[in-house]
């Protein structure tokens, strides 16, 4: 007989305690296997986010029948995607994904979040202009919250239009997450969370293991060959292990559903998102049972070598004590820097946390998994030699002899809590580093856009500390390589609100910013003259200046980039209005206030 059939039949016929063994090994698989097809879902869903994203970026052109100009607002804690089409011919245009054909003049084409709350706050139509005529498909939109439109307006209503070339990409861009950013979750999820999967499954696959040995060694002494004894063990682990993967599939699947739809902080996506690829199916559904396969090998050597001796049960070896050395290392980086945090020195961040902190986990985590059945049983004989009472001493001492039987499934739950909780703190990390640190929130807005009641209202704002205008020495062709510099107007007290530190700053005279954190521009040469158009068509120049101001800028700012610092008492102040960018700052304030 087949040794699979024959260990399937076993396993049938050996009673009520063998079935409900195997129903718990394969909802323990099942179990590991739906975490890890999240776990390795989890990049498929940012990239089918940037997938769409790229495929719908506009690009310039050379097209003589439409102009366009998009813009990118705030709508309450989410963002606001708007491209403005301008009819100029009467010939054909690109279409994105997910629209058919963009909208002329007085319609709009809406995604169906924008569609929500046009039709639930009536005060929100002003963004979008036009009688709405369509949804755009989810091939166009990053996820369904997404907030995005295609407004058709007449070409004279946009003061910045470029000519509407193509759609889409062959790089990506506006990545969710940033390269640095995915390849730390790629390593947390693909270390530090398939390590205590890959132990939660083997604890399945050798669960009721001491019973199992005992029944595969009267097997081999009644004559089974060595290898025949470890295929029948190996086909009660696989098919256990088969059936939790289908199971954990099946599970993931729904979960998935429902998760897409309510989605989690800072990221909804589609459900077909999320359902697994083959790369994954191939994983789940054929590495799990490999990997039970391997483990069981390893659990029935000594039934199949030894036979005699696992009936007579002999004297066991006591575990080894060598893995508990790993959480020296582990837990004393871990205990470092919660002391410095505690201490008010922060370690986080830099190079040597980026390994220090993965390492250390990685320690504690394998100290942990080999190091508690020693610890175990170094508790269990001191608890036997001071108890008095029968029952906790016959336990202890029961459990000092086979310290890994009572330890087998609570080191694989501690184990896959520990990864999950461990990936929920990174994932918060992520979503901290994700959003922007610096103690000033940053506004850029084009003057020209804004009339003189408008402007007035901008700079009386409600916790607006500060203002300045930036400005550009020349504008042209972008291919013509002709040095230029930028400029910052504003005082030395504007300047300060959107800096860390400054230096040596002095009013109504222009002056050098250099900040050791930044490249110095080549082009700002001390005595090289620059032209800077105005408004009324004349042009002011301005010569860089010897005189410099060290400045520590923020990264990323719009003030990082100028090298010059202009006083608005120049008649560049009141001429350039029409061509500078408007610049806020507002401090950031503690959550409640």
């Amino acid at each position: 007989m087949n040794p699979f059939l024959l260990g399937m039949r076993l396993l049938w016929g050996s009673g009520r305690r063998g079935r409900i063994r195997f129903l718990l090994m394969s909802l323990g698989s099942a179990l590991g296997v739906a975490c890890l097809a999240a776990t390795l879902t989890i990049p498929t869903i940012i990239a089918a986010n940037d997938a769409r994203v790229t495929a719908r970026t506009v690009h310039p052109g050379y097209n003589k029948n439409a102009v366009y100009q998009e813009f990118l607002d705030p709508y309450g804690s989410q963002r606001l995607r708007r491209v403005f089409i301008g009819r100029t011919g009467t010939g054909p245009v690109p279409a994105p994904p997910g629209v058919k054909e963009l909208p002329h003049t007085g319609e709009a084409i809406v995604s169906p979040k924008l569609a929500e709350v046009l039709a639930a706050n009536p005060r929100a139509a002003g963004l979008v202009p036009g009688r709405v005529i369509g949804i755009i498909a989810p091939a166009g939109l990053s996820g369904p919250d997404d907030l995005y439109a295609y407004i058709g307006v007449p070409p004279t209503d946009l003061s910045e239009a470029s000519p509407l070339g193509r759609f889409g990409s062959t790089y990506t861009e506006h990545e969710l997450l940033d390269p640095s950013t995915l390849d730390i979750l790629r390593f947390t999820l693909g270390c530090i969370v398939l390590l205590p999967l890959t132990i939660f499954l083997s604890v399945c696959a050798r669960l009721s293991s001491e019973s199992r040995v005992r029944r595969l060694a009267a097997l081999r002494l009644v004559g089974l060959s060595r290898k025949d004894t470890l295929r029948v063990n190996a086909g009660e682990s696989m098919a256990a292990a088969f059936l939790g993967a289908v199971l954990g599939l099946l599970g993931y699947l729904v979960v998935n559903e429902a998760m897409a739809r309510i989605g989690l902080p800072g990221l909804h996506w589609y459900p077909a998102d999320g359902r697994p690829e083959t790369t994954t199916l191939v994983v789940c559904l054929l590495g799990c049972p490999t990997l039970a396969a391997i483990v069981s090998r390893v659990g029935a050597q000594q039934a199949a070598l030894s036979p005699i001796n696992v009936r007579r049960t002999g004297e066991r070896k006591p575990p080894k004590k060598y893995g508990t050395l790993l959480l020296v290392p582990g837990l004393g980086v871990i205990g470092g820097y919660c002391v410095l945090s505690a201490m008010g020195r922060d370690p986080s961040g830099g190079s040597a946390s980026a390994v220090l902190v993965p390492g250390a986990v990685l320690l504690t985590g394998t100290g942990l998994a080999l190091g508690l059945a020693p610890i175990t049983a170094w508790i269990s004989q001191r608890l036997a030699s001071t108890s008095k009472s029968l029952t906790l001493t016959l336990a202890m001492r029961r459990t000092e002899v086979a310290p890994g039987s009572a330890l087998r499934v609570a080191t694989g739950l501690v184990l896959l809590v520990f990864g999950a909780s461990l990936t929920q703190g990174v994932l918060i990390e992520l979503d901290q580093v994700s959003r922007r640190t610096a103690p000033v929130q940053e506004y850029s807005i084009p003057l020209s856009q804004l009339n003189d009641q408008q402007y007035s209202q901008i700079t009386r704002l409600s916790g607006v500390d500060a203002y300045g205008f930036s400005a550009e020495s020349w504008k042209g062709d972008l291919e013509d390589d002709l040095p230029r510099v930028e400029a910052v107007v504003a005082t030395c007290t504007q300047l300060a609100a959107f800096t860390d530190s400054i230096h040596n700053c002095v009013d109504d005279k222009v002056l050098l910013i250099k900040d050791p954190s930044f490249l110095f521009d080549d082009d700002a040469q001390s005595g090289r003259v620059f032209s800077f158009p105005l408004s009324n068509g004349r042009s002011l120049d301005i010569s860089v200046p010897e005189e410099s101001i060290a400045a520590q800028l923020y990264d990323p700012s719009r003030v990082a980039g100028p090298s010059l610092l202009v006083p608005p008492s120049m008649s560049f102040f009141e001429l350039a209005t029409d061509r500078v960018m408007d610049r806020e700052a507002q401090r950031t304030r503690p959550p409640g206030c």
